[in-house]
C-alpha cells in the first residue's frame, strides 16, 4: 500500500468518524466505544483490500502518527523563522 493510499484511507475513516463520533466527548468516552463506532467503515476497507481490521487500524494509526509528527515538524520550524 503506497502513501498516497493509506492518507486517502485515514481520510476516509477520519470523514466517517466526524460524521459518527459528532455526538460524543471524546475525553470522556472510552477508545474502545469509539473503535466500535468507526468499526463498520474499517471493515468495509478491510474488505475493500483484502487487509484485516486489525491491519487497516494498524496502517490508521501509524499513518496519522507520521502526519501529526510532520505537523508538528513544519509548526517547529515556522516558529523557529518567526523568532529570526
Amino acid at each position: 500500500m503506497t502513501r498516497n493510499q493509506k492518507i486517502e484511507l485515514t481520510n476516509r475513516i477520519n470523514a466517517y468518524a466526524e460524521e459518527h463520533l459528532q455526538d460524543i466527548d471524546p475525553d470522556h468516552t472510552p477508545i474502545s466505544v469509539q473503535l466500535e463506532r468507526i468499526k463498520p467503515v474499517m471493515e468495509e476497507i478491510a474488505s475493500e483490500t483484502g487487509k484485516s481490521v486489525e491491519e487497516i487500524f494498524i496502517i490508521y494509526m501509524d499513518i496519522n502518527s507520521e502526519l501529526k509528527a510532520e505537523q508538528e515538524k513544519k509548526y517547529q520550524n515556522r516558529m523557529a523563522e518567526l523568532n529570526l
